[in-house]
């Protein structure tokens, strides 16, 4: 599994943008549809909210990714 450190610059960045923002899918259409049929771990437990905000400190998994935010 390939660990990403992800810097967060604002108070949270929501779930679908980060998938995006590293280039983990290949658009906005990819990445709801990721997230609402559970492809995405948030803390461990399967998430279905496209616009989770994440926050310092929360790991998504997702594929062969672990996504820690800091």
């Amino acid at each position: 599994m390939e660990h990403i450190n992800f810097l967060l610059t604002d108070d949270y960045i929501e779930l679908i943008k980060l998938l995006k923002l590293l280039n983990l899918v290949a658009s906005g259409a990819e990445a709801k549809l990721s997230v609402e049929k559970g492809f995405v771990n948030f803390n461990d437990i399967q998430e279905f909210r496209k616009r989770k905000k994440l926050r310092t400190g929360d790991i998504i998994t997702f594929q062969n990714y672990k996504i820690s935010i800091t």
